[in-house]
This record gives C-alpha cells, sequence and structure tokens, in this order.
C-alpha cells in the first residue's frame, strides 16, 4: 500500500524520513562502513599508495565518473510528468544536477594528472581488469531497475559514501601538500567538491525515494531497496580491494611494524 509522503522535518536528519527508510539506512549501515574503513584511503593519505595502485584507483573509478551523467539520464527516462509527486520531484532534480555532473569527469582527470596518471592512460586505455563491477552494477540498476532502485542506489548510495571517503582525504594535509602548490587547487578541485560538507544530494536523493515509496511500501520492495543499496556499497568495497592488491602487504607490515 503506498501511501503519500511528505516530509515535513530538515531535509538532513534521518527522522524526517518513513520509518521503513529509517529501518533501511540502520540495515545498511554495517556494510557502508566497510566502505569507509578499507584501507586504500588510509593508505592514500598517509602516501602509501604505490604508483601501480594510484593509477588503478584513478583508471578503475574512471569509466564510473565519466559515465554517472547517463546513469542519471536512464534513470531520468524512468519518469512521466504529472505521474506522481515523485516523478515530478524526480524529474527536476535529475535534470538540474545532469548538468552539475558534467565538469566532473574533468576534475577527475585533474586529480589523476596531478597524482602522477596521464589523463591519456584513462583516456585511450582499458580501465584494469577486475574494476568494473561498480559501472556494471550501477549500468544495469539504472537501465532495468526501478526509479526508486536506480536512485537509490547511485544518488543516495554512492554518493553519500563517497562524500564521506572524499572528505577523509580532503582533510588530510598530508595529501593535500603533496601536491605541487602550482597545481594543487586544480588537481584537488574534484574532491573539494565532493567533500563539501553542505553536500545534500544523497539526502535530497533519499527524499526522492521516499516519496516514490510512499508511507507504507511492501517490505520486499523495502528489501529490494536496502539489497541495492549494499550492492553499491560492496561494489566500491572490492573496486578498493582490486586497486590496492599489489601493495596491501607491504602497507600490513608497516602497521605491524607501527
Amino acid at each position: 500500500m503506498n501511501t503519500r509522503f511528505e516530509r515535513t522535518g530538515p531535509l538532513t536528519e534521518l527522522t524526517s524520513y518513513p520509518q521503513w527508510a529509517q529501518d533501511m539506512v540502520a540495515d545498511c549501515e554495517s556494510t557502508k562502513q566497510r566502505v569507509l574503513d578499507h584501507q586504500i584511503w588510509k593508505m592514500m593519505t598517509a602516501l602509501q599508495l604505490d604508483q601501480e595502485s594510484t593509477h588503478n584507483f584513478m583508471a578503475g573509478l574512471w569509466p564510473f565518473i565519466e559515465r554517472f551523467p547517463a546513469f542519471m539520464a536512464l534513470n531520468l527516462l524512468k519518469t512521466r510528468y504529472g505521474r506522481s509527486a515523485g516523478d515530478d520531484k524526480a524529474r527536476r532534480w535529475l535534470v538540474r544536477n545532469i548538468r552539475v555532473e558534467q565538469n566532473h569527469a574533468e576534475y577527475w582527470l585533474n586529480w589523476a594528472e596531478g597524482a602522477g596518471v596521464p589523463r591519456e592512460q584513462l583516456l585511450n586505455e582499458k580501465p584494469p581488469h577486475g574494476t568494473e563491477g561498480l559501472t556494471r552494477w550501477c549500468e544495469e540498476v539504472s537501465a532495468h531497475g526501478t526509479l526508486a532502485a536506480g536512485m537509490v542506489a547511485t544518488n543516495y548510495a554512492i554518493e553519500g559514501v563517497t562524500g564521506e571517503w572524499s572528505r577523509m582525504i580532503h582533510e588530510s594535509e598530508t595529501y593535500r601538500e603533496s601536491f605541487e602548490p602550482s597545481i594543487r587547487a586544480a588537481s584537488l578541485r574534484w574532491l573539494h567538491l565532493h567533500a563539501a560538507y553542505d553536500d545534500v544530494h544523497p539526502w535530497e536523493a533519499l527524499d526522492i525515494v521516499c516519496t516514490l515509496m510512499g508511507e507504507k511500501p511492501s517490505a520486499a520492495d523495502v528489501a529490494h531497496l536496502g539489497e541495492c543499496i549494499k550492492r553499491s556499497y560492496m561494489s566500491m568495497v572490492l573496486l578498493g580491494d582490486r586497486c590496492i592488491k599489489t601493495c596491501r602487504h607491504l602497507w600490513v607490515a608497516s602497521e605491524a611494524a607501527a
């Protein structure tokens, strides 16, 4: 049964959303934490990520970064103006934010170049084997899932957790100062934008998903959305594993010594 949801509380407070959404987010929290606890962020901020792993990270995530506006466009195709309040809200939001995302690919290339990975490699070479899972999953759910599933997997789950790991890296003075002053601002622009404390995109996406689903969706539908969120998180965990495969043993050894 879909009873209409209209948020009355603050956008960025979880208690403003239906109980089913609060429970879903809580159920996914431990999987999200696996992303945030991943060794790759600690290695990066400690400047202990070797060049091969840095390349794997930049090149492995590049297809996802480049395709992200396309995932949003695939979800936009599912909307129909006037069909429901959720459709109308999703349509307006997706149209507006596809434009916001248009420059992020260039900012990612600038970050890669500042980190020593030439943009020509990202543009012209295949991504490292084993890093394709995140891109494939987001394209699959955006093309073939429901509108709610597509947005919860990409704009809520991935954008949300990306904002948090970006913040961890951007707050590292050691990492920021590893870039030459002449290129630092341009190289770190992608990180700066995604680490913004006032980034409300994931909350806006959750608001849209709740508007689409209503106050009392079926348990099966809620479970499906939760599985989509967890799959997004796990796809990022596995991508991180693949990126640091060649230097993980060095990090473990250094941590043991410390």
